[in-house]
């Protein structure tokens, strides 16, 4: 069970990345996805997450600008993020877990790497 998180990097403000995140076939067949954010000094968050009826959930700070999908015929879930803000910098996760999306990132069963994404102003 593992997951590989790619695509972070160094952008400017305003700008847009795509994150993704391969799995292997269980979890897209038997997971729940999310992709969290950890900004230096600050504990980690859930950004974003997607449930199995593709319902999602946003942060209010990146509503309407960041969006979580996933296709499950390559098992991998994206981050697409637009008007990137300097805030918005950090170490990207993606994780998942059974059943439902939750907030806590104790909760979450499965982890990748995190990758970096930097936000200038």
């Amino acid at each position: 069970v593992q997951l590989q998180a790619s695509g972070g990097g160094l952008v400017q403000a305003g700008g847009s990345l795509r994150l993704s995140c391969a799995a292997s076939g269980r979890i897209f067949s038997q997971y729940v996805m999310g992709w969290f954010r950890q900004a230096p000094g600050k504990e980690r968050e859930l950004v974003v997450g997607i449930n199995w009826d593709g319902t999602t959930y946003d942060t209010d700070s990146v509503k309407g600008r960041f969006t979580i999908s996933k296709d499950n015929a390559k098992n991998t879930a994206y981050l697409q993020m637009n008007t990137l803000k300097p805030e918005d910098t950090g170490l990207y996760y993606c994780a998942a877990r059974p059943l439902v999306v939750v907030t806590s990132p104790s909760l979450w069963n499965y982890w990748g790497q995190g990758t970096l994404v930097t936000v200038s102003s």
